[in-house]
């Protein structure tokens, strides 16, 4: 069972970790994942492991929608948070990806699923490891 300041710890992780990423703010979307964490995803050719890693992917991300002129947001939905142990979780979720052009129509760009190990580490809960699976796979 997960308590409510959990839950709320949680939420504003995800939040906070989408907005980063989507406002270009690379190093603190990094902030988000343990040192040494792991993001992989099957629309990317290898995974990004570690601080330095992570930071240069989420910037790669940014540049890519400026030189598209267009605006991407990472939308998160339906989180399902298990405990495994008082400093970890799994979380699984929904996350989409909608890119608007400048003066165009909104796009859903991605729909994935997003698997993620969160440990507790100095009081913040932080993402392990995340692995994510597109719908179209």
């Amino acid at each position: 069972m997960i308590d409510t300041a959990t839950a709320v710890a949680v939420q504003l992780l995800y939040g906070r970790q989408s907005h980063a990423i989507d406002s270009g703010r690379a190093a603190e979307w990094a902030a988000t994942f343990t040192g040494d964490g792991v993001f992989d995803s099957p629309s990317y050719p290898e995974p990004e492991v570690g601080t330095a890693a992570l930071t240069a992917f989420a910037q790669r991300f940014s540049d890519s929608a400026a030189d598209a002129q267009e605006r991407r947001r990472h939308v998160i939905t339906n989180l399902a948070i298990d405990r495994v142990a008082d400093d970890e979780l799994t979380v699984d979720c929904y996350l989409q990806i909608v890119a608007t052009p400048r003066g165009g129509d909104t796009r859903i760009v991605r729909l994935t699923a997003v698997h993620d190990r969160v440990v507790l580490r100095d009081g913040r809960w932080l993402i392990a490891n995340r692995t994510v699976s597109r719908d179209d796979t």
